[in-house]
């Protein structure tokens, strides 16, 4: 039996072992490869994608818990064309280091955007506490979420096609 669910906007079904990892049905069976695997525990956030609206680790999902489900992974978080604000932010204030992180990371600050809309910087240190990094100090990362804020335009949207 297959498991049927909308991915970035696209109808998907997947008919292998239900007790798959989302995280593997992502990058071995849709070939989406952004999404990163790296510690496979649900710890760094990395893997974080939205799953019927919140935030989720799609290591710690297994696809047979999502029949139905909305899932918005980073490829389907803005139209190919485009930059989100939070990806837009973090290119301006050159956040990206090695990019193991960058994805759950853009996931995570757009929900929390979505939802609050003028943080505080210990708001949004709190809204990242799911997510690591290992290469930068987290300044800048807090600093184009703040930029995004001050800015005078549309608050981030909801993420779904």
């Amino acid at each position: 039996m297959a498991i049927e669910f909308t991915l970035n906007g696209e109808e998907r079904a997947f008919a292998g072992d239900p007790r798959t990892p989302l995280l593997d049905v992502l990058r071995d069976d849709c070939r989406l490869t952004s999404t990163k695997s790296v510690c496979r525990a649900g710890f760094c956030g990395a893997c974080t994608v939205m799953i019927d609206g919140a935030p989720v680790p799609a290591c710690q999902r297994p696809i047979g818990m999502l029949e139905g489900a909305e899932i918005v992974t980073i490829e389907g978080i803005s139209p190919p064309e485009e930059l989100n604000p939070v990806q837009r932010a973090f290119l301006e204030h050159d956040v990206v280091q090695c990019g193991m992180c960058f994805p759950g990371m853009v996931i995570t600050l757009t929900d929390f955007l979505r939802r609050n809309d003028a943080p505080s910087r210990g708001e949004v240190k709190a809204a990242l506490s799911g997510n690591m990094c290992r290469c930068t100090g987290y300044e800048r990362i807090i600093d184009a979420v703040m930029s995004i804020c001050a800015m005078d335009t549309q608050p981030v949207e909801a993420v779904s096609r």
